[in-house]
């Protein structure tokens, strides 16, 4: 699942806390800037079954943590960014 509008503070034991009421946590995974090493804002969790998942999504959906309304849907897989330059 991706889950985005994480507080900057939230770290990946507390997100993998907040969806184990739901059922049992493979990963959880909260993204960090490559430079800085601070919070995205934004991770990702993996359950068990996909009922576990569809019940998380279904309370936690909207969900306020930390002063903020987080968004949990569905994961897509990336997309090729093809031959961006960098200047």
């Amino acid at each position: 699942m991706y889950v985005s509008n994480l507080g900057f503070h939230t770290n990946e034991s507390e997100l993998r806390k907040l969806f184990e009421p739901f059922g049992k946590v493979l990963s959880a995974k909260v993204i960090s800037d490559r430079e800085t090493g601070n919070s995205r804002g934004f991770g990702f969790v993996e359950m068990e079954s996909q009922t576990e998942a569809n019940e998380a999504m279904k309370n936690l959906n909207g969900k306020e943590v930390e002063g903020r309304s987080i968004s949990v849907s569905v994961a897509r897989e990336r997309e090729e960014r093809g031959d961006k330059k960098r200047w």
